[in-house]
């Protein structure tokens, strides 16, 4: 059963994004050395992507996204209410999960979907392959927290991210790989600029965009098949 990998996969989900935030490359493949029956992916765009090289991709014709687990860096709470006015709540920080948990899922079911590609479903069935998706260490530089007046920052980053991701076979729950990638959503030019709700939401939707093209792009050149 999927939901017996819970636990297992925030661990490591959580593990790799410290390994990636502290660019410890050797730690974190010791931790995907805790899945045996994966390797390497040759020429990755990600940081680090492992698959199981006797799993039957191009059995798979359709995709199902679980909702993903989004938890903030370590302290983030409290480093923005050190000198902010508007204090980031907890509500705030509950709002902020699920509102990121939503944008990726209809990032990735934009970019799988388009141009004929691969049709994303709510249930597992036999060419279904299932995406379990974790946003680790969520940095946002300036949250709108929508208390009364503007919320607006002049940042040259709207924040960043480590995405984790673990892809099953569907149906018989078998854990056929594994991506993790950190990125640091900056400005045109790296510029100082405005950020508020609408400028992070533009900037985590290209961030979430780039990694569901290297997913996208990875399933059509290397192992999905559609007739």
């Amino acid at each position: 059963m999927l939901t017996t990998h819970t636990t297992r996969s925030r661990i490591c989900a959580m593990t790799l994004g410290a390994c990636l935030l502290a660019a410890s490359t050797a730690e974190a493949e010791e931790v995907i050395g805790l899945f045996d029956n994966l390797v390497p992916v040759e020429g990755a765009s990600v940081h680090m992507a492992y698959i199981d090289p006797n799993a039957d991709f191009s059995a798979f014709k359709r995709v199902m996204i679980l909702d993903p687990y989004v938890s903030f860096r370590a302290n983030w709470q409290r480093d923005q209410n050190r000198n902010r006015t508007q204090r980031v709540s907890a509500r705030d920080m509950e709002r902020i999960r699920v509102d990121v948990a939503a944008l990726f899922r209809d990032v990735f079911t934009e970019v799988l979907q388009a141009d004929n590609g691969f049709e994303v479903v709510n249930d597992p069935d036999f060419d279904v392959l299932l995406l379990r998706p974790a946003i680790i260490d969520l940095d946002v530089t300036a949250p709108d927290t929508r208390n009364a007046g503007r919320s607006t920052t002049f940042t040259s980053s709207a924040g960043a991210a480590t995405v984790y991701l673990e892809v099953f076979d569907s149906v018989s729950g078998d854990l056929i790989g594994v991506a993790a990638d950190r990125r640091v959503a900056r400005s045109a030019g790296n510029n100082i600029s405005w950020s508020n709700r609408v400028t992070n939401t533009q900037e985590a939707r290209r961030m979430f965009t780039v990694w569901a093209n290297a997913l996208r792009n990875f399933l059509d050149s290397h192992y999905l098949t559609k007739d």
